[in-house]
């Protein structure tokens, strides 16, 4: 069964990209390419455990099973030596991918306190956003009597838009609640 955002995507949103931006051809118009979801767990004190939570934690978010991530070089400031296990990330395509983004745009999203959008201009300048959560409790699939650490995540969504603009309009139509900006202000 297809994901109701790749859905809304196919019937609607690729007609309302063509007149916008005057595709001729409906695969011009862009798509979600993936998703990746990346974190990293600070102090050299609880650094095993906290990324033992992690991984688990991000396995239950995404659907998928994280990569631990390692250290490139040591830096004595931070007690880090080389390929010591610092983090984890998620690569999401497909059906993970669509149904992570509808999750993530109509259920985790709306919970974040004091929310007011999220920024406009986290763009690469090639049409590829990325946001990040400073709390990983937000997500519903969390339960939080079992949270020992708060992770942040950073998530990048890469699109196959050739602008900004593009992109911006894009993740609009598929529910990205941009922050309206203050220009009356």
């Amino acid at each position: 069964m297809e994901p109701e955002l790749k859905r809304d995507y196919r019937e609607r949103i690729i007609g309302e990209l063509m007149s916008e931006f005057g595709y001729q051809n409906a695969h011009q118009a862009p798509q979600l390419e993936k998703i990746v979801v990346n974190c990293s767990v600070g102090s050299a004190e609880e650094r095993g455990p906290a990324l033992e939570g992690a991984v688990r934690e991000m396995a239950l978010i995404t659907g998928q099973r994280p990569i631990i991530t390692k250290s490139k070089k040591s830096i004595s400031n931070f007690k880090l030596r080389e390929k010591t296990e610092i983090g984890a990330k998620v690569t999401l395509r497909g059906r993970y991918m669509w149904e992570f983004l509808q999750r993530l745009t109509k259920a985790a999203i709306p919970r974040i306190r004091d929310f007011r959008g999220v920024a406009p201009r986290s763009f690469d300048g090639r049409g590829n956003y990325t946001l990040g959560i400073a709390d990983h409790s937000i997500f519903p699939e969390i339960e939080l009597d079992k949270v020992k650490h708060t992770i942040g995540f950073d998530i990048t969504i890469v699109t196959t838009a050739r602008t900004d603009e593009e992109g911006r309009a894009l993740l609009k139509k598929l529910g990205m609640p941009f922050r309206e900006s203050a220009k009356a202000a």
